[in-house]
């Protein structure tokens, strides 16, 4: 089975060639933006053309959530339109589309956790672009493609949460960190794999799925926790979003429902303590 992988230098990327040895039965070919940049069509169309793949899992994004706000265009271009040529292009060799989408498309007034079918309404310009790509997707090749909705995802690889807090935390005898913001974090280790685990699975299930590990904190929690297992001696205390305005508006309730995925796909869901603490261990 040959898989190809777009985005290959990003953090889900990056963890895609870390876990890829587990799964012998799948040849992974990894794409970063020179060999296959997603918002160059005519690229994109000749590069799978050639390779002829069984699956495409597309990890590229623009994934700046502030500064999307003022590049609102090219947010639209990489994660909308360039999806929805992705997914055309899957269509015309007759590869299956794995998608990573985002929590970002629901506005966050929720008060119990996201299920695939609730309506969705993004508050920024990200998560519009998010949306976009979801749905040209699935307008050009529904039977084909697997939207796969993530939360909060963080690794030893790229910029995120986990590895921003351990330097401030190193910089810092206090930091302050929002406490009105609730979520499931995603380890992109567990997310990577639960990718190939769909590719692998004797059964294709197209649609919209949500994976995050399981648990519902804050970005306070988190925090508090990640000071906790690295020993670091900084105090780390709560705030609001009022406290720590950002360009772009964050929804307040990012929990997600993943028991779908779960059920179609028998994929487990990793308690997100127990998956920090496999991050950690490789940036202590």
């Amino acid at each position: 089975m040959k898989v190809v992988v777009t985005g290959a230098n990003g953090q889900l990327g990056k963890c895609l060639q870390d876990v890829a040895k587990q799964f012998p039965t799948i040849e992974c070919i990894f794409l970063g933006r020179e060999h296959c940049d997603i918002q160059q069509f005519g690229m994109v169309t000749q590069v799978l053309h050639s390779l002829q793949p069984d699956w495409v899992i597309n990890a590229a994004a623009y994934t700046a959530v502030d500064k999307a706000e003022q590049e609102a265009a090219a947010a639209q271009l990489i994660n909308g339109e360039a999806v929805g040529h992705l997914a055309k292009v899957c269509k015309d060799v007759g590869a299956k589309l794995l998608h990573v989408s985002t929590d970002y498309v629901f506005d966050g007034t929720a008060t119990t956790p996201y299920v695939e079918t609730d309506a969705v309404n993004p508050i920024g310009i990200y998560g519009e672009s998010k949306l976009m790509g979801e749905q040209l997707a699935l307008e050009v090749y529904a039977a084909g493609t697997a939207i796969i909705r993530t939360s909060w995802v963080y690794s030893k690889h790229g910029a995120n949460f986990v590895k921003t807090m351990l330097r401030l935390m190193k910089e810092r005898e206090a930091i302050g960190v929002v406490k009105d913001q609730l979520g499931s974090p995603t380890y992109a280790v567990d997310l990577a794999n639960a990718l190939l685990t769909i590719c692998e699975h004797p059964q294709f299930v197209p649609g919209i799925f949500h994976y995050s590990n399981s648990g519902i904190i804050s970005w306070y929690n988190f925090a508090v926790a990640i000071q906790e297992i690295s020993g670091l001696n900084c105090t780390v205390n709560p705030i609001t979003t009022a406290d720590f305005p950002t360009p772009a508006k964050r929804p307040a309730w990012s929990v997600m429902d993943c028991s779908k995925i779960e059920r179609t796909y028998s994929i487990p869901l990793m308690e997100w303590q127990t998956s920090l603490q496999h991050c950690l261990r490789q940036l202590l």
